[in-house]
């Protein structure tokens, strides 16, 4: 039976299902809705598809290098809940996620979804999470990843548990240079590797906060004019990586250690469980007394 754009349609109505999930279930039905709709169901694909508007800021970021050294993989798998971020369906499935992505194979989130999915024969990342879906009961998305080649230079890489995770590439040096450099970026949270990188629009928006709290301290406009330029100075050594102290010596500048052991930091990019998403918080009382309501 020919599988029509129409018949995909309906399915993919019916269902919730994308429209590759959709039309591969009726190649594999010979085009009989209601079966293809059976299996997507049975896959859990269809269950999925009806969870997928919510709230998913649990979860993991996890890392994952190859066997030289010279590749590393970081993803942010998010989770509905902390329980589930904890079992071992979901952390397998993020597992196989950032071994796809160590592959090189995907460009963006996007194309990650529909890549073939590390030990799951043809399976795709998509098939795969809606199936770890219906298994764990939660909605679970691929938020964001990053893959860091050494290109001559020196990958460093960090985790924090499972909540926080960083990979740095350093110019020169060794692993364990980069490692620390690495675990600094983790704890102290810089916005951009030296002065010269921090954005504009933070520095300028960080100046018209300190402007507001002096000008109300009624010192000459001079002093004011300093007082600020001071604060910003500070700022900067807050958000760059370079006028940082080194956390595992703060007497020392982490661009002082670079420059002692002849190394540049090349770039680094830092992911938390998270942050800026949306929280989902739990009112108990309002939950009880609508399954209270329902049950009456």
């Amino acid at each position: 039976m020919e599988i029509t754009a129409a018949l995909v349609k309906e399915l993919r109505e019916r269902s919730g299902a994308g429209m590759m999930e959709c039309k591969n279930a009726l190649v594999k039905c010979n085009g009989d809705l209601d079966a293809a709709y059976d299996h997507l169901r049975k896959s859990g694909i269809a269950n999925a598809a009806k969870k997928a508007g919510r709230i998913t800021a649990e979860g993991v970021v996890l890392i994952r290098t190859d066997a030289t050294g010279r590749r590393a993989a970081m993803v942010e798998i998010n989770t509905e809940t902390d329980f589930v971020a904890r079992d071992e369906t979901f952390l397998s499935f993020a597992d196989a996620v950032a071994q796809t992505a160590l592959t090189g194979v995907a460009a963006d989130v996007a194309a990650l979804g529909t890549a073939p999915m590390h030990g799951h024969d043809n399976d795709s990342v998509e098939t795969v999470r809606a199936r770890t879906v219906a298994k764990t009961g939660e909605n679970i998305t691929v938020r964001r990843f990053t893959v860091m080649d050494a290109d001559g230079g020196i990958i460093g890489d960090y985790q924090h548990g499972r909540r926080i995770g960083v990979l740095v590439r350093l110019s020169s040096g060794d692993v364990a240079l980069a490692r620390d450099i690495a675990m600094h970026v983790a704890a102290s949270r810089p916005l951009c590797v030296s002065e010269a990188d921090v954005p504009a629009d933070a520095l300028a928006k960080e100046k018209v906060i300190l402007e507001a709290q002096v000008a109300e301290s009624g010192k000459p406009a001079n002093i004011v004019e300093k007082i600020v330029a001071g604060r910003l100075r500070k700022y900067i050594d807050e958000v760059a990586l370079l006028g940082q102290p080194f956390v595992k010596n703060p007497e020392q500048k982490v661009g002082a250690l670079l420059a002692e052991r002849g190394a540049k930091v090349l770039g680094f990019t830092r992911f938390e469980v998270g942050e800026g998403l949306e929280k989902r918080v739990d009112n108990f009382a309002e939950e009880v007394m609508a399954q209270a309501k329902a049950a009456e």
